[in-house]
């Protein structure tokens, strides 16, 4: 008699906790968007108007503009509502995430590429070439921390060195990681969906090979102008001293092959168990993933030598610092994503009209767009999401006759992750990186304007190849 009445006691429970949790994104307004928007300022302006600020009060900007969000919408909306939404933000979203890219920072971090390149054109170029190869192989993030330091000590000779690590952005920490579910969290996300591992090899290699071989072949030309006008000054010292290459740290290879090996359990394996979190379920594959992701990094930190973390200049500061912005983006974007997944009922919906024609169907080209320029602001990974449920959200119907529209998704949540600093994590480890490393990285404005003369380009080329 009791297994009936507590079945239907947690039924109701599961119940109320799913109606705090979920948020009306129909009935809000786009003021809620403001702290998120203030949030992306911040990122965007104190770096400049004032620097010694944002270095020494970050995390203090960062509260500020989640508290923001949080505070009104609890007033409003009622406390349980509130703390439900950003515990649900917490739990299934920022910590997977921050806990995958401390994982492979802290293992990335520990192979070190010893000895020195001369990173004039041809070297440079293949170096990103091999980058953006292995970005879908151990993800962009896995990628960018194995292989920035060397490029940079490569090219820390260098007059000209910005347009290098810019360009790594693009190609390693972005478009190269779109050939497989483990190189980018969008695509991960839609190999949990239902999407076959290799449909993203198979689907996504013509677009990606188009936008990497314009993109090394616009770097090639641009180092090579760039070299030969050095060439006409006093050659510059070399701060590295010349070394044969030589790889250490190899005790982290297997450990990054278990992150790996992580993430493809978790999508693979259905346990059938799972706890329920304020009506969301937080399964027993994820949990699990999770906590091997972390046990792997911290193994890591015990494994690998002093000196081989000490050769690479590894320091917490890049994580640190994308921890505590993620972790404001993360609560201030809870209702731009709540609009977005409205659809034609929210305040979004002249973007949900943009993306069909008058007969319903999807208009290739608008997913394309809408998708990557949402992804270079938002969280790439929510944004698939919304766009693949918008497109229907069968990913069997999605991978037959609508594959161009998922090829679409897929590929604008990937590559306009580059479009600027804050569109995929990556892209802030590898800034904070170089600029610890001497490197007069542009601003927030002047890496959007190089991405505008570069990118942009590129990817009007891919449209009318792959989508129009």
């Amino acid at each position: 008699m009791a297994g009936p009445a507590l079945d239907a006691t947690a039924g109701a429970a599961a119940q109320a906790a799913a109606a705090v949790t979920e948020i009306d994104g129909s009935s809000l307004s786009l003021l809620w968007g403001l702290p998120f928007a203030g949030m992306l300022l911040s990122i965007a302006l104190l770096p400049l108007v004032a620097p010694h600020l944002w270095e020494r009060r970050a995390g203090a900007v960062a509260l500020f503009w989640a508290l923001a969000f949080v505070v009104p919408f609890a007033v409003l909306h009622g406390i349980g509502t509130a703390w439900a939404a950003v515990v649900g933000a917490a739990v299934f979203e920022y910590l997977p995430f921050i806990l995958l890219l401390f994982a492979l920072f802290t293992i990335a971090g520990g192979i070190h590429l010893g000895g020195n390149l001369h990173g004039g054109p041809a070297v440079n170029t293949l170096f990103l070439l091999i980058g953006a190869v292995l970005a879908s192989a151990i993800g962009t993030t896995g990628a960018s921390m194995v292989l920035i330091r060397p490029l940079l000590r490569a090219n820390d000779a260098r007059r000209f060195n910005v347009h290098v690590v810019v360009f790594f952005i693009f190609l390693v920490s972005n478009v190269g990681g779109a050939l497989t579910p483990l190189g980018d969290p969008p695509l991960f996300l839609g190999f949990l969906q239902g999407v076959g591992f290799f449909w993203t090899t198979v689907h996504l290699a013509p677009v990606t090979g188009f936008a990497a071989a314009l993109l090394l072949a616009a770097f090639f030309v641009l180092d090579t102008v760039l070299w030969r006008r050095e060439a006409g000054g006093p050659p510059p010292r070399d701060p590295t001293p010349d070394a044969r290459l030589r790889l250490r740290g190899l005790v982290n290879l297997p450990l990054l092959l278990g992150v790996v090996g992580a993430i493809l359990m978790s999508g693979l394996w259905r346990s059938g168990v799972a706890v329920s979190i304020y009506g969301e379920h937080l399964t027993l594959e994820a949990g699990l993933r999770d906590l091997l992701v972390l046990g792997l990094g911290l193994l890591s930190l015990k494994l690998t030598r002093r000196e081989d973390r000490a050769a690479n200049g590894f320091e917490w500061g890049p994580i640190a610092e994308v921890a505590k912005l993620f972790a404001a983006i993360f609560v201030t974007i809870i209702p731009a994503i709540a609009i977005l997944r409205a659809g034609s009922a929210g305040h979004a919906a002249p973007l949900v009209a943009a993306v069909s024609d008058s007969a319903g169907q999807p208009i290739v080209a608008m997913y394309f767009w809408l998708t990557g320029a949402l992804s270079s602001v938002l969280d790439n990974a929510p944004t698939y999401l919304v766009f693949f449920n918008l497109a229907g959200g069968d990913a069997q119907h999605l991978m037959g006759p609508l594959a161009t529209t998922l090829e679409a998704i897929s590929a604008g949540a990937v590559f306009m992750g580059a479009l600027t600093y804050i569109g995929n994590a990556p892209n802030f480890m590898v800034l904070a990186i170089a600029k610890r490393r001497g490197v007069a990285m542009p601003s927030f404005f002047g890496y959007l304007a190089w991405s505008l003369a570069v990118l942009v380009p590129v990817f009007l080329l891919a449209t009318l190849v792959f989508f129009a």
